[in-house]
């Protein structure tokens, strides 16, 4: 009996108002097993998360809302005047994804999946992704279809969206380090961008 090949893992990036999730949508409905590094560290600075205890004591209770998650408000506010804060944070955090992560990729491998992509928003920021995937997938598109597609569905003032791209990769950098790179400016048809999500997977064993 041949013994089971190991599953590609695939990490899958984009700027906010990319249509990252979307991409992401796309390949779980191919069979891929998707991994959200974003949700996981929400659930872990949730109500009484995992990490909860630790940040309360790091950065006190004010910065534990009522329902015992994290008051990302609060937090958002210290990490943006304070780099130091976010790196205490993400030292809380990383380790605690990590871990939830690995047990989610181990047993879509015990499932029989072919292919495990890692849905990270902030892959090309970090470089401690890198040595745990196999080849990396960008969802690209130009800086003003972000800032249309961010105010359009979340009401938020054009300057603010350009603050929140202003503080992620540019978008040279995660072209960078790209393997494939689907484009979905807005042009883009839903139809289209499954065909080229389609393409990738294929070109990935799915």
């Amino acid at each position: 009996m041949n013994p089971r090949r190991r599953p590609l893992r695939l990490g899958l990036t984009g700027g906010i108002g990319s249509g990252k999730s979307t991409v992401g949508s796309m390949f779980a409905a191919l069979g891929g097993s998707l991994i959200d590094a974003d949700q996981l560290a929400r659930d872990v600075t949730g109500p009484q998360g995992a990490a909860m205890d630790a940040i309360r004591a790091t950065f006190g209770a004010d910065f534990v809302d009522a329902s015992g998650a994290l008051d990302r408000a609060r937090m958002r506010a210290l990490v943006f005047s304070h780099p130091e804060a976010r790196a205490q944070l993400e030292g809380i955090v990383h380790p605690l994804v990590t871990l939830h992560s690995n047990a989610m990729a181990q047993q879509a491998a015990d499932q029989g999946h072919a292919l495990i992509v890692f849905d990270i928003p902030l892959l090309a920021e970090s470089g401690r992704w890198a040595r745990r995937l196999d080849a990396v997938v960008v969802v690209d598109c130009s800086a003003e279809t972000q800032i249309k597609r961010v105010m359009q569905r979340s009401g938020l003032a054009r300057e603010v969206v350009q603050g929140i791209i202003a503080s992620q990769a540019s978008r040279t950098a995660r072209r960078a380090v790209a393997d494939a790179v689907i484009a979905n400016d807005r042009d883009c048809s839903l139809e289209d961008l499954r065909l080229q999500t389609r393409q990738v997977a294929t070109l990935f064993g799915l």
